[in-house]
C-alpha cells in the first residue's frame, strides 16, 4: 500500500513537538470522500496549533492544517465525483480531525465546499481559512446594509493575510478602503495596489468605555481587544463591525455605549461550523471579485517542513499576505 507524507502534532512532558511522519491509508479518518491534497496554507490559527497555545488540540498524535485544497480521489457522494477540485476549511481540522498538512486525508462529505471557477488550486489555498473568513465577514456588512454609499470602512491587521483578502474583496466591490497597518511604511504601496482608498497606521487605542468620534460605516476588525473595542467606539450611528480575528487578544475592554448610543452592531464571524449555504456564497463572492494575478503576488509557497516556523512568525506579525503549503515539496 503507497505511504504518504502527514506533519503531526504531539506532546509529552516537554511539551509540543512537531515531526515528519509516513503514512498509509489504514490510518486515514473517518470520512466518505477521499483527498488527493495538493496545498494547505499556514494561519494564525495553525500557529497555535504547533506551538501549542490554548491547547486547542483535542487528541495526539494529529496531523496539523485547518486547510487543505486537492482533488477528490474516492468518494460516497454524487456532487462529489473523482477528480473535483475541493476545499475544506475548518470543521476542527487540525484540532479534533487529520488536518491539511498532508498528502491525503478522508473526510466527511458535508465538510467539502467545490472550488468554483476561475479559482485554481493554488489561488484556492492561498485564500484559504483567512480569505474565506475575509469574504464571510464582507458578506455580514453586506447583509448589515453597510454599502459602499455609506461611507468608509476600516480594516485593521490589514497587511496580514485575512485583512489583505477583505481590502482586496471590499476594493473591488467599490467601498472606501481604509486600511490599518502597523507596518505602514513598509505595506502602504502594496494595500493601495490592493484596493485601499487609505492607509493608517495602528489606531490610537482609546480608554475603556470612552466614545470616539464617529468615523467608520462599517470596519472588518482582525485583532481583538483594545483594537476592537476602539473601532466600536468609533463607528457611526447604525454601522457594523465585522469581528474575525484575536491577534491582540481575546479580551474585549469595551461598554454598551457604542450600542445603546449608536446602534453599533458587533457580529462575529465564525468560519470553523459555518453552514455550507454561507461557505458557498463566500467562495462565490470570492470567485466573482478577488484578482487572483494581486493575490499571486503576496503570496509565498513554503515546503511542508517550514509550516511550523512560519505559524510562529504569523503569530507574531511578521508575515505579509499569504503562506502557502505546498505539501509535496
Amino acid at each position: 500500500m503507497p505511504s504518504f507524507r502527514a506533519l503531526e502534532v504531539d506532546r509529552d512532558d516537554d511539551g509540543y513537538t512537531t515531526r515528519l511522519v509516513e503514512r498509509t491509508d489504514i490510518d486515514l479518518a473517518e470520512g466518505d470522500v477521499t483527498v488527493d491534497v495538493r496545498w494547505s496554507d499556514v494561519n494564525y490559527k495553525d500557529g497555535l496549533i504547533t506551538s501549542g497555545r490554548f491547547d486547542l488540540v483535542r487528541r495526539f498524535p494529529m496531523t496539523a492544517g485547518i486547510d487543505l485544497v486537492g482533488t477528490v480521489a474516492e468518494s460516497t457522494a454524487e456532487d462529489l465525483p473523482a477528480g473535483l477540485l475541493v476545499t475544506v476549511n475548518g470543521h476542527g481540522l487540525g484540532t479534533d480531525h487529520p488536518g491539511g498538512f498532508a498528502e491525503r486525508a478522508r473526510i466527511p462529505h458535508e465538510w467539502v465546499t467545490p472550488v468554483p471557477e476561475p479559482i485554481d488550486d493554488l489561488s484556492a489555498a492561498a485564500i484559504g481559512t483567512a480569505g474565506f473568513t475575509a469574504a464571510l465577514a464582507v458578506r455580514t456588512l453586506q447583509e448589515h446594509h453597510v454599502e459602499p454609499s455609506t461611507g468608509p470602512v476600516l480594516v485593521t491587521g490589514a497587511a496580514g493575510g485575512a485583512g489583505s483578502v477583505a481590502v482586496m474583496v471590499l476594493g473591488a466591490l467599490g467601498y472606501e478602503v481604509v486600511a490599518s497597518t502597523g507596518r505602514r511604511e513598509q505595506e502602504e504601496k502594496s494595500l493601495l495596489r490592493l484596493g485601499a482608498s487609505t492607509v493608517v497606521d495602528r489606531l490610537e487605542l482609546l480608554d475603556a468605555g470612552q466614545l470616539g468620534r464617529a468615523r467608520w460605516a462599517g470596519a472588518v476588525d482582525t485583532l481583538g481587544s483594545r483594537a476592537l473595542a476602539t473601532v466600536l467606539a468609533e463607528t457611526r450611528y447604525g454601522g457594523t463591525v465585522a469581528a474575525m480575528g484575536m491577534a491582540m487578544g481575546v479580551d474585549l475592554p469595551a461598554s454598551v455605549v457604542p450600542f445603546i448610543s449608536r446602534g453599533v452592531t458587533l457580529a462575529g464571524i465564525d468560519s470553523v461550523y459555518a453552514p455550507a449555504p454561507a461557505r458557498r456564497s463566500a467562495w462565490a463572492l470570492l470567485a466573482e471579485r478577488l484578482d487572483l494575478a494581486a493575490l499571486r503576488e503576496i503570496t509565498e509557497i513554503v515546503p511542508l517542513a517550514e509550516a511550523p516556523g512560519r505559524g510562529d512568525a504569523v503569530m507574531a506579525g511578521q508575515v505579509r499576505g499569504r503562506l502557502v503549503v505546498d505539501v509535496r515539496a
